[in-house]
Parts: C-alpha cells; sequence; structure tokens
C-alpha cells in the first residue's frame, strides 16, 4: 500500500474543504470497500479523510412517516433496526444477503452506496480497464465474464454493479441525500448511479466534494408485500449473479402496483419497467408472472459468459413473484 496524509473531518464543511483543497483525496468510512482497491493499488489516494465522526448515523421517522437513514449508519444497525424490520423488510433482507456479519458490522450506508465493481479485470491493474483507466480497453470483453452485466452495458464498460442494498432502495424509491459547498441536493436513487456509456469512470451523480448525509424512504402504502431473492454460487458471502426485489400490492386475487428491480445482471441496480408494465392490473398467477419474466430479459445484451443469466433472471424473478403473492404451488 502506497503511503498517503490522513485528515479527520468533524463537520461537512471540514470534510468538503479536506478533500476539495488537495486532488487525489478520497473519504473513508467503514473502508471495507477502499481499503481493499487501496491494497490492490487500484485506488492511490494521496489524501485519505475520515467521515466518521460526522453526525449522520441516526435512523429516524420523518414528519409524513417515512424513515431517514444517515448515511454514517452501519449495514448491520439497518438490517436489525425495528423500524425497518417493520415497514422495510425488503431493505433488511438485502442488507443481511450481503458481505459477512463482520463487514455488515464495519459498512456504512453511504460507501454502499458508493460501492466500485468486484469485476476481476478491474481489480488487476496489470489488465486493461476503461472503467480505472479511461480508453485502456476493456480486458473482460475477450476474458472470462460469467458474472457481468446483460443489462445497461457499453462497448467500454459491462461489469456489474455489486449492490445488495441499493437494489431494494430503487424498489422503495429511495431518494439520496449529499451536501456540498453548494449546498444541500435530493437525488432519486434511480438518477443516483450513472450508466457506463463512453465514460464508464464516472460511476455516480456525486460531485467530488460533496458528501453523502442519509437517505430518506416514502412512507409505506400499509397494503404492500415483499421480497428479496438472491442467487448465488455459494450460500453466504457471495455476490448475486441475479437478484430480484419485488415490491407489490394485490386485491381480490389482481396486482394493483409493483415495484420490480434486478441486482447481479447490470452496470447499475436496474429497475424493470416492462416488467411492471405486464403486471399491474393483471391476476396474480403463473400465465402473468411468465409474462412479465419474457419481459423483464427484452433488450438484454449477452456475452459469450454470461448467457445463461436470461434463463435465471426468468425464474429468479417468477419464483419471488409467487412467494410474495402466495401462488407458490
Amino acid at each position: 500500500m502506497r503511503q498517503f496524509e490522513y485528515t479527520a473531518a468533524t463537520d461537512i464543511r471540514g470534510a468538503t474543504q479536506a478533500i476539495s483543497t488537495k486532488p487525489g483525496s478520497a473519504f473513508i468510512a467503514g473502508g471495507t470497500g477502499l481499503i481493499d482497491l487501496m491494497k490492490l493499488d487500484v485506488e492511490t489516494p494521496q489524501q485519505l479523510v475520515d467521515i466518521n465522526r460526522l453526525p449522520f448515523a441516526e435512523i429516524t421517522e420523518n414528519a409524513n412517516h417515512g424513515l431517514r437513514i444517515g448515511a454514517m449508519a452501519r449495514n448491520s444497525v439497518v438490517a436489525w433496526n425495528p423500524l425497518v424490520r417493520e415497514r422495510y423488510p425488503l431493505l433488511s433482507e438485502s442488507l443481511l444477503a450481503g458481505a459477512s456479519a463482520q463487514l455488515r458490522n464495519m459498512a456504512t450506508v453511504g460507501g454502499n452506496l458508493m460501492q466500485r465493481t468486484r469485476c476481476t479485470y478491474f481489480r488487476d491493474v496489470h489488465e486493461t480497464c476503461n472503467k480505472r483507466s479511461p480508453g485502456s480497453g476493456c480486458a473482460a470483453a475477450e476474458g472470462h465474464h460469467r458474472t457481468h452485466a446483460i443489462f445497461g452495458t457499453s462497448e467500454h464498460c459491462f461489469a456489474t454493479h455489486p449492490s445488495d442494498m441499493c437494489v431494494a432502495l430503487v424498489c422503495l424509491s429511495a431518494v439520496v441525500e449529499v451536501q456540498g459547498p453548494s449546498g444541500m441536493r435530493r437525488i432519486p436513487i434511480e438518477d443516483f448511479h450513472k450508466l457506463p456509456h463512453d465514460t464508464p469512470q464516472i460511476e455516480t451523480a456525486l460531485a467530488r466534494d460533496e458528501v453523502i448525509t442519509g437517505i430518506e424512504l416514502p412512507p409505506p402504502s400499509g397494503k404492500s408485500r415483499s421480497i428479496y431473492r438472491k442467487v448465488r454460487d455459494r450460500a453466504s458471502y457471495e455476490f448475486a449473479l441475479v437478484s430480484a426485489a419485488v415490491l407489490i400490492e394485490t386485491s381480490a386475487g389482481m396486482i394493483d402496483d409493483v415495484r420490480i428491480a434486478f441486482g447481479g445482471v447490470a452496470t447499475k441496480p436496474w429497475r424493470s419497467a416492462p416488467a411492471e408494465k405486464v403486471l399491474k392490473g393483471a391476476r396474480a398467477d403463473e400465465a402473468a408472472f411468465r409474462s412479465a419474466a419474457e419481459a423483464a430479459v427484452n433488450g438484454a445484451l449477452l456475452h459469450r459468459d454470461n448467457k445463461f443469466k436470461v434463463e435465471l433472471l426468468k425464474r429468479t424473478l417468477m419464483l419471488a413473484l409467487a412467494e410474495v403473492t402466495g401462488e407458490q404451488r
């Protein structure tokens, strides 16, 4: 690991000043992702700005009965919070499906939002990677890419986004709060992560001198049910090959409303509007679930090693829909 300077920020102003006055600086909170990348020389910050002292760890109810989760809240704390488990079980399930208990105890909500891809070629500085070194090429294109994305890809990058939590947040219509020298901004979670296009190195809408301060969740309807289903190569401590988050409302056997998001298959947490369109107003049965699954994979861009994800995604979604609606046979 290379040498670097260390600064501990005690307030937002100090944090943003420290990051903006020294090029090559990076924020650090739990460090569960950044430190790994520093050991690999993928990240080589000249200065680490420690933001653990910023007062953003609380989980509080809003005036409208929604929930605000501070960016410094640890993943394990959020997953086991009584309000989260009661009102947003989808979020709790997604967090508990990710990483190990030890990592969840360290990792923060803000850090989870900023997770970088687990692509082998991105993490190997001896391989070409447009995300790590723009314009250098994509070694994954001709290499082994079984875990790579089938949605939201470009010729410059098709690495998958790794977060479980962010997939659930897309289903829950979360809003990300960020603050910088120009004040506070609120960014819908679907706009927070960027598609690679021809700038795969730009991964989020966060400006360099902005800090994530929290996440807002809208009030639950009280009528919805949800599920987070994750398929991976081993039962724990592994990233998704395919994951599906479903938030659904039904009455008299009909689907009144639904939101669906996928993980493990796209370059960002992937909301499936086509599948939702098929399901809204339909009867909650196997025929509708199958039609939604077919709609969900329309437009998938496949490569040699990841073609299996189409069928895996369809089966995962159908199983999740059957389980959450009680139509499982």
